[in-house]
């Protein structure tokens, strides 16, 4: 049953608990006040930093730091988080110099939680989302207001260095890579053809370009073969004529003639022959050494097709990396610098007593409404009418039953002596 129906009854139980109320809400401000000034204000600071676009479209120039900005920047911040880069930021910054027994393990944690990197995701072109960030947020919340500024403006300025020097490290790393590939492919393909000029010196193969002269050698030492048995011919003929026809004396002269002429011809004739038989067992290859050179041709030019690429490949690395040198890549930049807050965040000490001040007033009241409920009295006729549905006829006051304070027992034995003087 309780006693509260109407702000008149609301009105009553806060005249009647009045003393509890006041009692709460003063302890109440008393606790406020001390914890507002044991409260350290906190001032939160926040530079922006946006990420531009290629200066040159990678369509004509494409840079070789490929890669999402959103996981270039996480890679950035876990840098930055890491233990060494903290302990430094706060050596070079002089943070928590007014604590000094703070330990390395206490202030790491703390400065993690008092910075962070929001990146915003950039406008999706197409369905497909690439993962780019258009900007980049980076607040933090210090104990005054110029080391928020300051700790801020910092970790803006690694992030920036960070991010250029990790592009350009990703470029350079990526044309020494295909300069050191195609060294190593031309010195391959050097050793390869030293192999292949070995392998053909020691089978006794021609050079491909000489087979078809040394055709043709042999073409021409059969044509000239040709020309000396028609000679030979010849010769024979008019040896046998002048034999027939002649004096003894000139046919033997004739004969002696054609003798020596004939061992002129069979000396050219055999110098011929060996020629063709050098040049003709020359061409000829055996099955496994025709299979080795296949072999190696096959080779040569896989190494020579890898080679092209290689060289096409260092060439994009190169134009990536003289872009990178020369900052015409993606490139973070500050849009809005770390301000000096004004204010503390959540109000500061004077917003928390008087939160707490209220607080302590509503935790009264409910305090004294719960007193009520726990002993519920019906006060008025109304209260009386309404619960039992009977109308009261006679309403008494409440007593006052508590004892009298030392004034008023003095005064009131003051008065008895008085009368009692009187009626003697």
């Amino acid at each position: 049953m309780a006693s509260i129906y109407s702000i008149a009854d609301f009105i009553d139980m806060l005249r009647r608990r009045v003393s509890l109320i006041v009692v709460v809400t003063f302890l109440g401000c008393v606790v406020s006040v001390w914890l507002a000034l044991q409260k350290q204000p906190i001032y939160s600071s926040t530079e922006v930093i946006q990420i531009t676009r290629p200066k040159i479209a990678g369509d004509l120039a494409r840079s070789t730091a490929e890669g999402s900005s959103a996981r270039r920047i996480q890679l950035i911040e876990q840098q930055l988080m890491a233990r060494g880069t903290i302990l430094e930021i706060v050596d070079q910054l002089d943070l928590f110099a007014d604590r000094p027994g703070l330990l390395d393990s206490e202030i790491v944690p703390l400065m993690r939680n008092s910075v962070s990197l929001m990146g915003t995701a950039a406008a999706r072109e197409g369905g497909s989302d690439d993962g780019a960030i258009s900007v980049l947020t980076i607040t933090a919340n210090m104990p005054t207001r110029e080391q928020a500024q300051a700790v801020a403006r910092e970790f803006s300025k690694r992030t920036i260095a960070l991010s250029q020097n990790t592009r350009l490290a990703e470029a350079r790393e990526t044309l020494l890579f295909f300069n050191e590939k195609e060294a190593a492919l031309v010195r391959d393909i050097t050793a390869l053809e030293e192999e292949i000029a070995n392998f053909r010196h020691e089978n006794a193969v021609t050079l491909p370009g000489a087979i078809e002269m040394r055709g043709a050698e042999i073409t021409a030492i059969n044509e000239s073969l040709l020309e000396l048995a028609r000679q030979e011919i010849e010769l024979r003929k008019g040896a046998e004529e002048a034999e027939a026809t002649q004096r003894e004396a000139y046919a033997r002269r004739v004969r002696e003639e054609f003798d020596a002429q004939l061992e002129s011809l069979t000396a050219q004739r055999q110098l011929l022959v060996d020629r063709r038989a050098e040049l003709e067992a020359s061409l000829e290859l055996t099955p496994d050494v025709d299979r080795q050179l296949a072999s190696y041709e096959r080779r040569q030019q896989q190494m020579q097709s890898e080679l092209e690429v290689i060289t096409a490949r260092r060439a994009e690395a190169e134009v990536g990396f003289r872009l990178e040198t020369a900052s015409q890549g993606e490139r973070l930049r500050v849009i809005e610098p770390a301000p000096l807050p004004d204010y503390a965040m959540g109000g500061g000490r004077k917003s928390l007593a008087i939160k707490g001040a209220l607080a302590s007033f509503v935790l009264g009241v409910l305090a004294a409404f719960a007193l009520d409920l726990r002993h519920p009295v019906l006060r008025s006729s109304g209260q009386m009418k309404r619960e039992t549905g009977l109308s009261p006829v006679v309403t008494i006051p409440v007593l006052t039953t508590r004892k009298k304070g030392l004034f008023a027992r003095l005064f009131a034995l003051g008065g008895r002596g008085t009368e009692r003087h009187a009626r003697s």
